[in-house]
């Protein structure tokens, strides 16, 4: 398993970077990777409740969200569900390389309706007649889709199901399909899952693709850099790790 820290001055008192932040601009714009929709949403309004600071959110794929900063898109933090995405920006001059970490690492699974698919379903399912779509992000620019592929060519079944595969723009549009029965099963984020849902989800062990590393940072272009920073050390907070967590969210030591 994949092993990362924090940097060294991570863990900053989020009250004195909000205090600050609050005085220069009340409101944070964040762009984080779509699977991170509901944690982030929960932490949004603690974040807000203890600072003041509202962050306004836009969920999409990571690549697509690249895209937009490389084009000068008005974000103040990027919340990537991958690494590179964050560490090729900095490298572009998009995000501040100071500001540069991982926090955490996205788990996937099949989700599905027990009675369409049965329990529990199989690579071997995956392939059978009555299997018709297979909803997954777009490998091309989500790292959950990527992931998906890696997960079913682990399985050696990829070149067999390929046919059978729809992609979403991002990974919850993928969990949507399935939701609507546009897709018999899909391959989707356990962050995504909720309580109140009536869809099975069957984790995909770690070790059946490359780790999906959490990784944020700071736009060169903020306009609310101290607020986008208090914002960063919330995540790093007990509240902020607990909510991610909760959400389904894994750390180094897990």
């Amino acid at each position: 398993m994949r092993r990362w820290f924090l940097p060294a001055g991570t863990m900053l008192l989020v009250g004195g970077c909000a205090n600050e932040a609050a005085e220069e601009n009340s409101t944070v714009h964040a762009a984080a990777a779509a699977s991170m929709y509901h944690a982030f949403t929960d932490i949004g309004k603690e974040f807000e409740e203890e600072t003041g600071i509202e962050v306004i959110f836009t969920f999409s794929s990571t690549g697509q969200i690249s895209r937009q900063i490389e084009e000068g898109a008005p974000y103040d933090l990027f919340a990537a569900a991958g690494e590179d995405y964050v560490y090729d920006l900095t490298r572009s001059g998009h995000i501040d390389e100071d500001s540069f970490f991982p926090f955490a690492y996205g788990v996937i699974g099949l989700v599905f309706e027990e009675d369409v698919m049965g329990t529990p379903v199989s690579a071997e399912t995956l392939t059978e007649d009555h299997v018709n779509r297979i909803a997954i992000a777009n490998p091309e620019h989500a790292p959950y889709g990527k992931a998906a592929k890696e997960a079913m060519e682990t399985w050696g079944i990829w070149d067999e199901v390929e046919d059978k595969v729809i992609y979403g723009d991002n990974i919850r549009q993928s969990y949507q399909h399935v939701e609507t029965g546009n897709a018999d099963v899909g391959v989707v984020s356990l962050a995504l899952m909720e309580e109140n849902s009536s869809l099975e989800f069957q984790e995909i062990p770690l070790t059946d693709h490359n780790p999906i590393v959490m990784a944020l940072g700071i736009t060169e272009q903020a306009e609310n850099r101290s607020g986008a920073e208090a914002f960063s050390d919330f995540l790093t907070t007990g509240t902020g790790q607990q909510i991610l967590r909760d959400h389904g969210f894994l750390f180094p030591e897990d």
